[in-house]
């Protein structure tokens, strides 16, 4: 299978006809019609159904387009990085952040990558689950990932950056935005919005609630944090998260401390294996500019300055 085949097959299945993808890749109809009749030949099936009048997808056919659809663009991500690099770029890393660390931590973290990484050029997914980060970092789509995490998985490497204290998020009409502290036992009738039960986050909110002798009533489970803001802000319920996330500023929504406040820890991460300078000069500078520095795990290695729970957020 070769990247033209897939070219010209995603060009016909979204043309719907082979003149008009004929004009589209500039080649002429024949050959187009040659290339797709011997791509089909190749996988044993037929990709089109062709009458007189149109062309349709058969079933394999609209399989395939959203996965050509995939490799195709991954491929020319891949030859625009490369000409990047060759033309005189320094480098580039790939940046997953958790959805908590996105309000504060990055926007500092570009400030002082500009100041001093000029030549680097950070490409940045926010909102993205630990599961997914994790493996994103194996799998070298992600370079080093910003993560709420109790150990490092084997095959990264984590530093602990930060630890921020939890806050509720409360509607600014609620009488809880009255108070400037909220007791865990002030939320034992509140309705809440959480991260799923795997994250960091979620797991510490309901050890809070079970030592005030209760469980959190979670109507609604969401990944992004943007998200459950927004549900606060909304009415009728309420939300524990991260400090940093009070960044945001949210219309309707204030922010107020738990007494006794837990912490959960926020950490880089990056691959065991790789040794390149600019990706380290960019995990100095994430640990130098977080608000607190931890030790660096080796992999697979349990880290006593993180708490034991699970991550997502």
């Amino acid at each position: 299978m070769e990247l033209r085949h897939l070219m010209y097959f995603i060009a016909v299945a979204e043309e719907r006809h082979f003149g008009n993808a004929a004009r589209r890749l500039r080649i002429a109809q024949p050959p187009l019609s040659q290339q797709i009749k011997a791509f089909e030949a190749q996988l044993g099936v037929t990709l089109f159904e062709r009458t007189t009048r149109s062309v349709s997808l058969t079933p394999a056919g609209e399989f395939l387009l959203e996965r050509a659809r995939l490799l195709v663009s991954e491929a020319q991500t891949l030859q625009d990085d490369v000409r990047r690099v060759h033309a005189g770029a320094q480098g580039i890393l790939r940046l997953g952040s958790t959805g908590s660390a996105a309000y504060q931590v990055l926007p500092r973290l570009l400030r002082e990558v500009r100041r001093h990484l000029p030549g680097l050029e950070l490409q940045i997914r926010g909102e993205i689950l630990n599961p997914e980060i994790i493996q994103d970092l194996l799998t070298h789509r992600l370079d080093v990932a910003l993560l709420r995490l109790p150990a490092a998985p084997a095959g990264l490497k984590i530093t602990v950056i930060q630890s921020d204290q939890l806050h509720v998020a409360i509607p600014e009409d609620h009488p809880l935005a009255e108070t400037e502290q909220v007791e865990p036992s002030a939320l034992r009738n509140e309705l809440m919005v959480s991260y799923p039960s795997d994250s960091a986050v979620a797991a510490v909110t309901a050890e809070v609630c079970r030592s005030a002798g209760f469980e959190p009533q979670v109507m609604q489970i969401v990944s992004e944090t943007s998200t459950l803001v927004s549900l606060v802000a909304g009415g009728g319920c309420v939300a524990v998260v991260p400090e940093p996330v009070s960044a945001l500023g949210t219309m309707g929504v204030v922010f107020r401390p738990l007494v006794n406040a837990p912490t959960v820890d926020l950490a880089v991460a990056w691959r065991s294996e790789d040794t390149r300078p600019l990706l380290h000069a960019l995990v100095e500078l994430i640990c130098a500019h977080g608000a607190s520095a931890g030790e660096e795990s080796p992999a697979a290695e349990p880290n006593p300055a993180l708490p034991s729970h699970h991550a997502a957020r």
